[in-house]
C-alpha cells in the first residue's frame, strides 16, 4: 500500500503545468530557490492519492508548487473543459511574506478555487500554537466553529521551506496531523566538512546552522520512526521523506 502511495504516476509524467512553468521562469529571474522538478512531480503524484481532507502547504513562495497541486485538482484553467480531480475540503497555503501572499491569492482566483483554497500570511509556528490552543479550549465544538487560522487533524501537510527551517516546521506539523495523515518533506541537504563550533557570544555561521538543523532533522526522524510509518523516496533532485501518523 505504501509502495503504491509513493510510486510515480506514469500517466501524468513530469511535464510542468503551463501556469507553474511561467512561475518557475519568474523565480529564476528573481533568483529564488526552486525545488527540483522530479520532487515537485512526485509530491503531486503522492498528494493525488491521499483521500480528500484538509491540506496545508507550508512555504508558498510565489506559488510554484501550489500551481502544480491546483492544476492536479482543478485542471488547466485555460482549457475549455478542464480535467478536474477530487478536490480537498480545504487547501491552506502558509506564506509569511505579504507580497508573495498577494501573488498566491491571484493564483487561487485564476483556478477559481476561492471557496476551498486560501493563503495565510503568518509564521507557521504561531499558526500551530494558535490551532492547538483553540483546539484544547473548544474541544466540544465542531472544527468549523473553532476560531483558528488552520484546522487541526490535517490529512496532508507539505513542507517547502529552506533547509534550516524544515526540521522545526516538520516537528510542529506532525503534532496536528490526523491519525492516518500524511506529511511530505524534502530531506535537508546533508552537511559536509568540519564547520567548527560557534564562539561564545557570536552568531553561528550559515554552515553551522545547517549542521544544527540537520541534527534536529535526524532527531525528529528517529522519534517518529518508533511508532509511525516512515519512508524515503530517492529522486534525481534529492530525497523526499513521507511520514504517516498511525495514531
Amino acid at each position: 500500500m505504501l509502495e503504491k502511495l509513493l510510486s510515480e504516476d506514469k500517466d501524468r509524467g513530469d511535464s510542468e503545468p503551463l501556469i507553474a512553468s511561467s512561475i518557475g521562469e519568474q523565480m529564476l529571474l528573481m533568483g529564488l530557490r526552486t525545488m527540483p522538478r522530479s520532487m515537485r512531480a512526485r509530491i503531486r503524484d503522492i498528494s493525488s492519492r491521499v483521500p480528500v481532507g484538509d491540506v496545508v502547504l507550508v512555504g508558498g513562495g510565489i506559488g510554484h508548487l501550489s500551481a502544480w497541486l491546483l492544476d492536479m485538482w482543478c485542471g488547466d484553467p485555460s482549457a475549455e473543459s478542464p480535467d478536474e480531480g477530487s478536490k480537498p475540503d480545504s487547501f491552506i497555503i502558509v506564506e509569511e511574506g505579504a507580497r508573495f501572499g498577494v501573488i498566491i491569492d491571484r493564483l487561487i482566483r485564476r483556478y477559481d478555487a476561492e471557496s476551498w483554497a486560501r493563503v495565510v500570511g503568518n509564521k507557521w509556528s504561531e499558526l500551530v500554537a494558535e490551532a492547538r490552543t483553540w483546539s484544547a479550549a473548544s474541544a466540544s465544538l465542531p472544527e468549523s466553529a473553532r476560531p483558528s487560522s488552520i484546522p487541526t487533524g490535517l490529512h496532508l501537510v507539505i513542507i517547502d521551506l529552506p533547509d534550516s527551517e524544515r526540521p522545526g516546521a516538520a516537528k510542529s506539523a506532525f503534532e496536528i496531523l490526523a491519525p492516518g495523515g500524511i506529511m511530505i518533506v524534502p530531506e535537508p541537504e546533508v552537511p559536509t566538512g568540519d564547520v567548527g563550533e560557534p564562539s561564545p557570544g557570536e552568531e553561528p555561521t550559515e554552515a553551522q546552522r545547517k549542521v544544527a538543523a540537520f541534527n534536529e532533522w535526524i532527531d525528529f526522524i528517529k522519534s517518529v520512526s518508533e511508532g509511525h510509518t516512515l519512508a524515503f523516496v530517492e529522486l534525481t533532485g534529492g530525497t523526499i521523506a513521507v511520514v504517516r501518523r498511525t495514531a
